[in-house]
């Protein structure tokens, strides 16, 4: 399993395992038995995907069957939009308990807005400011390895910078090659941040690209091989989600192969600018 050193010299896997919408005990336990098997070793959840204490649960597990310990494994999570601001610590330590856990690797603010406010409220940017604080006195304290953000613009980013103590170790964006956020990635080089994507696969609507699909063919490979490759080879971290074991397996055959530059490069060009998921442009 390849690894990305972050800017506080934290090892942190480029593949991870998702979690959003995998709910349930025994769908979480299959899912994470099948990802440790295959040599997985990060798994990505937050509050709001309210299964924090069934991955606890099923790590107390499933860590000894596979001759593991909590050490061997990177941890995120993330503050719940409804816990921004005053509420960040009390949210922070409600996700350590709920996990089981007495530090995690990576903790993140999941959103730049605060939930129940409309985007251009003033007060969010206070709100993340100070939930950012919060974050910083965790880190120090030990509770978490690494911080960072979720949805953040170049903007936001910008504003934070200005004022933090603790430079966020990674960004974690929605980046597939239909959202092919260049300015983004460079800001984030420059800036010693680590670009983590999400819905690499477009949600699954560029399982079926034509673009995608000849190269699947072309490898001898997945249609979603091909796209998390595509994103590993940026630099750029993933945690693709999965409830079905075999799914879990296939996604983790990354490290194997490598896709030609002009291959990448036609996979970028497929850029339209499009989000299935969310845009934060609009929260300032």
């Amino acid at each position: 399993m390849e690894t990305v050193k972050l800017n506080n010299g934290v090892e942190m896997p480029l593949l991870g395992l998702g979690t959003f919408k995998l709910r349930g005990y025994e769908a979480v336990y299959r899912a994470l038995d099948s990802a440790l098997g295959h040599g997985y070793r990060s798994v990505d959840t937050a509050s709001v995907y309210g299964n924090e204490a069934d991955i606890g649960q099923a790590l107390a597990e499933l860590l000894p069957k596979h001759g593991l310990s909590r050490a061997d494994i990177f941890i995120t999570s993330k503050l719940s939009p409804a816990d921004q601001g005053e509420r960040a610590e009390e949210g922070a330590l409600r996700s350590l308990a709920a996990l089981g856990c007495q530090y995690l690797d990576l903790y993140l603010i999941h959103w730049p807005g605060r939930q129940g406010w409309k985007s251009e409220d003033p007060r969010n940017r206070v709100c993340r400011r100070q939930s950012w604080e919060v974050l910083e006195g965790l880190y120090e304290s030990g509770r978490f390895r690494a911080i960072g953000v979720s949805n953040y613009t170049v903007g936001h980013l910008r504003e934070m910078l200005e004022h933090c103590r603790v430079t966020p170790a990674v960004l974690q964006v929605e980046y597939h090659p239909r959202l092919v956020q260049s300015d983004l990635l460079a800001f984030c080089a420059e800036c010693g941040l680590h670009l983590q994507a999400y819905s690499s696969l477009g949600c699954g609507r560029l399982l079926d690209e034509p673009q995608v699909r000849a190269l699947a063919v072309a490898y001898g490979r997945s249609p979603a091989q091909v796209l998390l490759r595509w994103a590993v080879q940026r630099g750029v971290g993933v945690i693709p989600k999965s409830a079905e074991p075999e799914r879990v397996a296939a996604n983790a055959q990354l490290f194997d192969f490598c896709l030609r530059e002009e291959d990448t490069e036609l996979l970028s060009s497929l850029h339209s600018d499009s989000r299935y998921c969310w845009d934060p442009r609009a929260v300032t």
